[in-house]
């Protein structure tokens, strides 16, 4: 079994399933000064979390993201819905 990795400091945030996905912003600007040509990189986005204008792109991101995560029930998925403010 993979030995799962300490969250240490506030944006340092490690997934069980797949650690090297960036998880905020700072992790994703790390990693694309790392890989720089890797095209996936530059599809990449993180949660919108901030307040975002009705209609825009952001606001069509969070609302498909909480009509795809409606059934997630867990800790982690609760988690993840009040991060992303659905």
């Amino acid at each position: 079994m993979k030995k799962l990795k300490k969250s240490r400091g506030s944006l340092q945030i490690y997934s069980d399933t797949n650690s090297d996905m960036p998880k905020s912003k700072r992790d994703l600007a790390k990693l694309k000064r790392k890989k720089q040509n890797l095209e996936y990189l530059k599809r990449l986005k993180t949660a919108v979390t901030g307040r975002v204008k009705k209609g825009s792109k952001a606001a069509k991101r969070r609302k498909n993201f909480c009509a795809r995560s409606r059934s997630w029930t867990g800790e982690r998925g609760k988690a993840t819905r009040r991060r992303w403010r659905c």
